[in-house]
């Protein structure tokens, strides 16, 4: 495990360092985005699932800055993973940030699908209203992308906490 750890500290080290330093615009955010992917993967090999998940968010950065939505959105939705093992309320944030990168670029379906998991994440927190507010959006996003059957059974689990709420 250590092992792992101080090698995960190496890449993230050499991944500030790339950004510290001169370089072709983009390839600088790529260049240290690998980097950094490579410091998240040996965090999560030690099972340091908050230093992973903080390197992910740094992955994010990097993509944001190299006006790569799909990837920083990517990189949040692995940051999310990392978060759901121990804070649930940081996961739903970082999969919040992802849907607004992929409402951004047009890709609903994937925003649908992270909007559920927000919601799941609220409801396991008991948090009914705000678990009833993602599911209900997902709902929308998954209608708006014609996938009815997927909709309907979200809003059926709306439903039963709308009766949950009224108790």
């Amino acid at each position: 495990m250590g092992d792992h750890e101080a090698r995960g500290d190496d890449f993230e080290k050499k991944a500030e360092k790339k950004l510290s330093g001169w370089g072709i615009f983009g390839s600088k955010y790529e260049d240290a985005a690998d980097l950094f992917d490579k410091g998240a993967n040996s965090f999560k090999l030690a099972k340091n699932w908050s230093r992973a998940a903080q390197v992910y968010i740094k992955i994010a950065n990097c993509h944001l800055k190299g006006d790569s939505k799909h990837e920083a959105a990517s990189a949040y939705v692995e940051a999310a993973n990392c978060y759901k093992k121990f804070s649930p309320q940081e996961a739903a944030q970082a999969l919040n940030q992802a849907v607004d990168l992929f409402l951004e670029i047009g890709r609903l379906n994937m925003a649908a699908r992270y909007c559920k998991d927000i919601g799941e994440i609220y409801h396991q927190e008991q948090d009914l209203e705000k678990a009833s507010d993602y599911l209900e959006k997902s709902a929308d996003l998954f209608d708006s992308e014609g996938q009815s059957s997927q909709s309907n059974s979200i809003k059926q689990k709306v439903a039963e906490i709308a009766a949950q709420l009224e108790q």
